[in-house]
């Protein structure tokens, strides 16, 4: 069976796409794994399926599997990548969708200048639905790695992430330190881990460890997290933009119960078939 696919990224943070409303398959995890590797298969950072919605109120149900296939909840590069490929494919005619994802429903606004705005929700603090663990939340943690304390913020977007402010962002240890706190116990369902560096009160720089993938050029929900952390603790203030290897983010937060709002690009880069 061949499926069509397109393959698409967002700051360099690449997937591979599937429609899975007019075309019918059942993806695992093993098609994931196969696929992503860079040297036999397609490779990508995620795959992401558009298939029917379960709920009436929305018009996608949005997942996202890693290359490794683990499947994870939330994506905000894949996101915006998402809202491209519906509305080129001609599955909406929309320019606001709104999708579910197992992290809960999320808000797509294809803009006129070809940018993309996502309502990535309003964050998570509270370290047991993170979760993280912690005996009450707080804008930091002391977090022990073999003898060392950090200090990180940690915050979900609908996945766990943590969050190290660092001088410079060019040396930080984001290869060493990244996979430690990934797999750290007080995160037991891992983590993506962020390492901002603060240019000024609305310009930073972000390099994001991720989940199951290691550091990519960018990376969405990482860098809402990193824009939660920095508004939180007093260095930054709202809007604000993010530098990542791969180009630039521009994130709106205002404060406690309040939405996070992304907006950057999304590219498609080719289209192909793959076996099943």
């Amino acid at each position: 069976m061949l499926l069509r696919f397109t393959k698409m990224h967002g700051l360099g943070n690449d997937f591979m796409v599937l429609d899975l409303v007019s075309q019918h398959a059942h993806i695992q995890p093993k098609h994931a794994k196969q696929w992503g590797d860079r040297h036999t298969g397609i490779g990508f950072d995620q795959l992401l399926l558009v298939e029917p919605p379960s709920n009436p109120d929305v018009d996608f149900r949005y997942r996202i599997f890693n290359a490794d296939g683990s499947e994870v909840e939330q994506c905000g590069n894949g996101a915006r990548c998402f809202a491209r490929f519906v509305l080129d494919k001609r599955l909406t005619m929309k320019r606001q969708i709104r999708v579910e994802t197992s992290g809960g429903i999320m808000e797509l606004d294809i803009r006129a200048d070809g940018q993309i705005s996502v309502n990535m929700g309003a964050p998570i603090l509270e370290p047991a639905r993170i979760p993280f663990q912690a005996d009450s939340q707080a804008l930091s943690y002391a977090v022990d790695v073999e003898g060392t304390q950090v200090q990180l913020a940690a915050v979900s977007m609908g996945n766990p992430h943590g969050v190290l402010r660092v001088d410079n962002i060019d040396s930080a240890p984001v290869h060493t330190l990244g996979p430690k706190l990934e797999h750290h116990p007080r995160f037991p369902n891992r983590a993506n881990i962020g390492f901002i560096e603060v240019i000024d009160r609305h310009h930073a720089k972000l390099r994001v460890w991720e989940r199951s993938a290691g550091e990519t050029q960018a990376c969405g929900s990482g860098a809402c997290a990193a824009a939660v952390a920095a508004i939180s603790q007093g260095w930054m203030d709202s809007p604000l933009q993010l530098e990542l290897l791969g180009g630039r983010l521009f994130l709106e937060w205002a404060g406690p119960g309040h939405p996070v709002m992304m907006t950057g690009p999304a590219v498609r880069v080719y289209e192909g078939q793959v076996r099943l």
